[in-house]
């Protein structure tokens, strides 16, 4: 039995969960960010019901595409619910995490709570191929990349070397940390 959706006044917030009133009945739902939602707001909430042998827990997520990113990390061997909330939490932007899995970037996914290089490679091997997302997202990240290659051969340094730095770093940052980081990595070659 899944709940698609749960609209509700929200009655409490707590640092784990928030309780939404709905035809009189508060239902406790875990939740990446509570603090994001406001008391006595009404709204929707995207739902995942989770049952195991001890436990049956509600998570809730305020866009279907978080919920959405929260059962693909749960279907990863190793990755509870509990880590896919902090994953979720401690991310600005869902589209930065699948695109670091698309990407292999596993020094970005290890720096989430509870994520280790074991994890995050093992984040990457069941999800890589398996994540949609705005192809505008993708088309911008490979050009960022793109252009700091442009760069790094610019000052004289070999295409393929120059990958292979670039590909090494972490790719979320912006473009002259990441131009700095692989002239680190070419200086050590």
């Amino acid at each position: 039995m899944m709940y698609e959706y749960i609209s509700g006044t929200i009655t409490k917030i707590t640092p784990k969960y928030i309780v939404i009133d709905t035809r009189g009945i508060g239902y406790q739902i875990f939740t990446p960010n509570p603090y994001e939602f406001k008391k006595d707001e009404i709204l929707l909430v995207y739902t995942y019901y989770h049952v195991r042998e001890d436990e049956a827990s509600l998570y809730g997520f305020k866009t279907e595409e978080a919920r959405d990113m929260f059962i693909k990390l749960i279907s990863v061997n190793g990755i509870g619910p509990k880590t896919a909330l902090a994953i979720l939490s401690a991310s600005s932007n869902i589209d930065e995490i699948k695109l670091a899995i698309e990407k292999g970037d596993a020094k970005y996914i290890q720096k989430f709570p509870g994520i280790g290089p074991k994890s995050a490679q093992q984040i990457i091997l069941d999800l890589r191929g398996k994540i949609e997302f705005n192809e505008q997202i993708s088309l911008i990240s490979d050009t960022k990349i793109d252009e700091c290659i442009e760069a790094l051969v610019a000052l004289g340094y070999n295409k393929k070397d120059v990958s292979k730095a670039v590909g090494k770093v972490d790719q979320s940052l912006d473009q002259s940390s990441i131009i700095k980081q692989a002239l680190k990595v070419l200086s050590k070659a």
